[in-house]
Parts: C-alpha cells; sequence; structure tokens
C-alpha cells in the first residue's frame, strides 16, 4: 500500500538563479512537496522509525537550497535525488520550486517550477 506526505509552504532564503546578482543577493523560495512511499509496517506496527520523517525532509531540502544552481530546475531535482537517497522506500517524489519576486523587470510574483521523479 502507498501513501503520501505533503509538505508545503517550506520557506528559504537562497542563492539561485541566472543573473550574477541572484546568486550575490539571493532571494526567497517556496518548496513544496509530495512525496509517495511505501505504507509497508509503519501503520500496523506505528513503527515511526521506519516511517519518512518529515523534520529529516526538510533538513534535506535546507542543505540542498544552500548549494547554489542556475536554475530552479535544478534545484528541483536535487531535492529529489537526495530525498529518494536517504529514503530508498520512497516511490516518488513531486517537487514544486517557486521563487518569490524573481527580477524579471516587470510585475510578477512568483514563478515555479514542478518536477516529478
Amino acid at each position: 500500500m502507498l501513501y503520501t506526505i505533503t509538505l508545503q509552504d517550506i520557506e528559504l532564503r537562497a542563492y539561485h538563479g541566472c543573473y550574477d546578482l541572484e546568486q550575490k543577493v539571493g532571494n526567497r523560495f517556496m518548496v513544496d512537496l509530495n512525496i509517495t512511499t511505501e505504507l509497508g509496517c509503519v501503520a500496523d506496527e506505528d513503527a515511526v522509525e521506519k516511517a519518512v520523517n518529515y523534520l529529516t525532509v526538510y533538513e534535506i531540502v535546507r542543505e540542498v537550497m544552500r548549494k547554489t544552481c542556475r536554475t530552479i530546475e535544478a534545484v528541483a531535482q536535487n531535492i529529489i535525488s537526495a530525498i529518494k537517497q536517504h529514503y530508498p522506500q520512497i516511490v516518488e517524489v513531486e517537487c514544486r520550486v517557486t521563487k518569490l519576486a524573481p527580477p524579471l523587470g516587470g510585475k510578477v510574483g512568483r514563478v515555479s517550477v514542478t518536477l516529478k521523479g
């Protein structure tokens, strides 16, 4: 049996972007995750040690966000890879990375990319 864990509105400051200024000054980002994983004995045995730990997932996201990338597509892929490497029971991770107030020269509130892997 599968179940989905959702983490929404993880807000972090990071230094991603294709413009040099973005990598120096940084931007605010939001990360949303839907993690599909095997239920296994987590529910039947109340086996917290075998469950996907939300705090650990948050720490993985925070660590990945510390590494500068030029595209938010690369950021999303790095998050997916890091989470799946830590938790082999995960079937799929859907990751949306949103850059808040992107420097596009106009009035754009946010830009996002969503990857599944």
